[in-house]
Order: structure tokens, then C-alpha cells, then sequence
């Protein structure tokens, strides 16, 4: 997990804020949030923090292009429209006085919208601008930096997403499924899947890599440890031995998941500030319903 040298974490008179803003009723199965993130104040230097696992989201920056990497690869200058794919791994960034609208795409959303297996941009990111898969949303990037309210430019990206709607394929059900049977913390084997959807368990392999990115096994070990990472993030004063999910064996095996997926120690972790996710977990809990966006409940 790359550290940069954009020292200090939180430079001093630094200002960070993240919004979130209601979905238009049509959205609400596809997409989990329209957020705005806004750093201020840094005189050069950079505010660093560290994304959770995640699923897809769409951000266009005004102002510093922040630094990024997800897991273990080079630290880069993101485009102004990065599209970043689902993530099993954390994503180190550094953010400098900037604008940072995004959109969480739920898988739901991602099969809506988005010309590509999930798997195919799976802990990868992208330039939106360049790349055909997200010429649809493209527009944002210009169209944002014209708008000055902010309420005004949350309204703008909803009502562009909505319109995406009509030339869009229909929906398929067993996504849907698949991510309701995902977020429920009973189901915790491929097993339990296929029993849920009343599919084999080859066809929930297809179906997981093409819609989720990944492997079921895989999104199922991601799902027990963001909900331990959940319920810390809502409450840091709490041990880890309260917050873990009761699904792990031990506190090793919490630890070894931690590992994985935020790329440090849960103390590490415990010991970094958190000055984007850590006010933003709150606010995302008050709006969307969750802590981390790969809790999220799909509508629909």
C-alpha cells in the first residue's frame, strides 16, 4: 500500500467537507449517492486519506487533480473524470485545494449504464473523458464547473443520470438479488448464495465477476470485514475485538482480512487520521442509510 511523501496528513488550516444530496426515486436502484467533497486551505500541501473497498463511482474535480493508487499500484495524478470500478483493496489518495463531485454506481447501476463487466475495470480506475464506456457521463465534467450553487449542480447530475435512463437496457432481476443477498449479514458462503437465488454455483461465479467485479467467495470476505470497518468508522473509540463481525473466528482472522483489504494493521489504521472518511462516514450513514458505500441496500 503506497504511502506518498504529501506530508502532513492534515496540514494545518486545511478545511475538508463532504456533502450528500437526495436521489430522484428512478435513481435509487442504481445509484448510492451524488456526494460533493471539498478541500480547502492547504498552501500546497496535501490532505491524505484512504478509500474503503468500494463500488463503482464517478468523480469530476475541479481545482488540484488529487494523487491516487489503488492497493499496490504507482501513485498517479488522477484525470479530472476518473472513473474508478468496484475495489477489494483500499485506494490512497491526497487531495490539495479542490472540488470533488462523485456518483456511487451500485452494481445495478453498473449494468445500466456501463458498456463493460465489472471485472474489466475491477481496482482499476480510468479517464471518463477518454474512455467510450463513459462518454455518456462525460458531459459533467464541463457542465459542473458552470454551476456555482451547489444545490443547483447536485440537481444537474441527477436529472443527466435520469435521462440516461430512457436509452438503457432493462434491468436484470438476479443482480438485484444477488446484491440484496450480498448485504445480508446471514448469507456468508457461495452456498448460501445459491440457495438464495436458486442458482448453481457456477452460474453465481459468471454472474459475480460480470455484475460485482469479482469472485463471490471474494465479495462475500469483503462484505464481513466492511461491516466490522462500518461500525468503527460510526464509533473509533471502540476496540476492534467489539466491532468485528460475528461471523470471523477470531480476532487473527479479522486481522488478516484487514491486511487484505486496507492494505495495513487494524492499529495502523486505528492510528492514521481520517480527515475525508472519517466526517464522511457520518454524513454518508445520515443521507444513504451506511457507514461505507458497500453496505448500501439497493432499492428497487
Amino acid at each position: 500500500m503506497p504511502h506518498s511523501d504529501a506530508s502532513p496528513l492534515f496540514p494545518a488550516g486545511a478545511r475538508v467537507a463532504t456533502r450528500f444530496f437526495p436521489l430522484s426515486p428512478a435513481l435509487r436502484p442504481y445509484v448510492s449517492t451524488i456526494y460533493l467533497s471539498e478541500v480547502a486551505g492547504t498552501d500546497g500541501s496535501r490532505v491524505e486519506d484512504y478509500l474503503h473497498p468500494e463500488w463503482a463511482n464517478l468523480r469530476f474535480v475541479e481545482g488540484d487533480r488529487p494523487l491516487a493508487a489503488i492497493g499496490d499500484s504507482p501513485v498517479v495524478e488522477t484525470p479530472r473524470f476518473v472513473a474508478t470500478g468496484p475495489t477489494s483493496t483500499a485506494t490512497y489518495f491526497a487531495a490539495g485545494n479542490m472540488r470533488a463531485w462523485g456518483i456511487g454506481i451500485l452494481p445495478m447501476g453498473w449494468a445500466k449504464f456501463i458498456p463493460l463487466s465489472a471485472e474489466d475495470l475491477a481496482d482499476r480506475l480510468t479517464d471518463g473523458s477518454a474512455d467510450p464506456a463513459f462518454a455518456p457521463f462525460a458531459p459533467l465534467l464541463g457542465a459542473l464547473q458552470h454551476v456555482n450553487d451547489v444545490d443547483a449542480a447536485a440537481a444537474l447530475i441527477d436529472a443527466h443520470v435520469c435521462a440516461l435512463l430512457a436509452d438503457a437496457p432493462p434491468d436484470d432481476p438476479v443482480i438485484l438479488a444477488a446484491h440484496r443477498a450480498l448485504v445480508d449479514d446471514e448469507v456468508t458462503s457461495v452456498a448460501d448464495l445459491s440457495a438464495k437465488l436458486s442458482l448453481s454455483e457456477r452460474s453465481i461465479e459468471r454472474l459475480c465477476h460480470r455484475a460485482f467485479g469479482f469472485s463471490p467467495k471474494l465479495l462475500l470476505r469483503r462484505q464481513r470485514f466492511l461491516r466490522s470497518l462500518g461500525r468503527f468508522m460510526l464509533d473509533p473509540s471502540m476496540a476492534w475485538i467489539d466491532t468485528m463481525d460475528h461471523h470471523y473466528y477470531d480476532q487473527a482472522q479479522f486481522t488478516r482480512d484487514f491486511q487484505r483489504f486496507m492494505g495495513m494493521s487494524p492499529r495502523d489504521y486505528a492510528a492514521r487520521p481520517k480527515p475525508i472518511l472519517g466526517a464522511a462516514a457520518f454524513a454518508r450513514a445520515a443521507a444513504a442509510g451506511a457507514a461505507v458505500q458497500g453496505l448500501h441496500k439497493p432499492a428497487g
